[in-house]
């Protein structure tokens, strides 16, 4: 578990991969080292404050160095929200994440349906399934220039799409989050680790932190 200045969301995750049956530790943006883990998140918040644009900081920091070399190698990697970004930005995903049209801040329970994206994060879930999933953020529209996008289409790199008539930000095809070619990394924007239990509203998102672990990781 990744954490940057400005990240707000790691101790959430921490608990969605503890209750998924796997263990985490936190690793500072500075260390350049991950210490052999399974599989690795990169959560959401402001990481550097968001400055100049979201994630265009984090990129550059020690922990992404070594991330970019775990993901070369094959080790399952999640990007959430603002770690979607940072791995936009940091080319280990395609496409990028312009603010939202309504150039507003979004926050409420969301929709995303599964794509046939073949990856171990969603390897638990069945495509076509619907997930209820918390969604808050302000610079979540996924934009990809038309070949690249029908690359990411036709390829079947999308693993969620918002659900017909709810896409709150105005990503292209409804993109909600991707993989990247080799599926072992994905991005996607809602926030699945806050939904973990039913009390407050959905446990769905226990289902992609399941799937990597059930694959054989954390």
């Amino acid at each position: 578990m990744l954490q940057f200045p400005g990240s707000c969301d790691e101790r959430d995750a921490l608990n969605a991969c503890r209750l998924a049956g796997g263990e985490a530790r936190l690793i500072w943006h500075g260390d350049d080292d991950l210490g052999g883990v399974d599989a690795v998140v990169v959560p959401g918040g402001f990481s550097y404050g968001d400055y100049l644009r979201a994630g265009s900081i984090a990129r550059f920091s020690p922990a992404m160095e070594a991330v970019a070399r775990f993901a070369a190698d094959g080790g399952p990697v999640i990007g959430i929200c603002n770690g979607f970004q940072v791995l936009c930005e940091s080319g280990l995903l395609p496409g990028a994440l312009l603010p939202n049209d309504s150039t507003r801040f979004t926050c409420h329970q969301g929709e995303l349906v599964v794509g046939e994206a073949d990856s171990p994060w969603t390897s638990a879930l069945e495509p076509g399934h619907v997930l209820s999933v918390p969604v808050k953020h302000q610079s979540g529209r996924f934009f990809a220039p038309p070949d690249l996008l029908e690359e990411i289409v036709s390829g079947g790199q999308v693993a969620f799409r918002y659900s017909p008539g709810s896409n709150p930000n105005g990503s292209l095809d409804d993109i909600a989050g991707i993989v990247n070619r080799e599926g072992n990394v994905l991005g996607l924007m809602p926030h699945p680790e806050h939904a973990v239990d039913a009390l407050t509203g959905s446990e769905d998102g226990l289902a992609i932190f399941r799937g990597v672990i059930g694959a054989g990781v954390g």
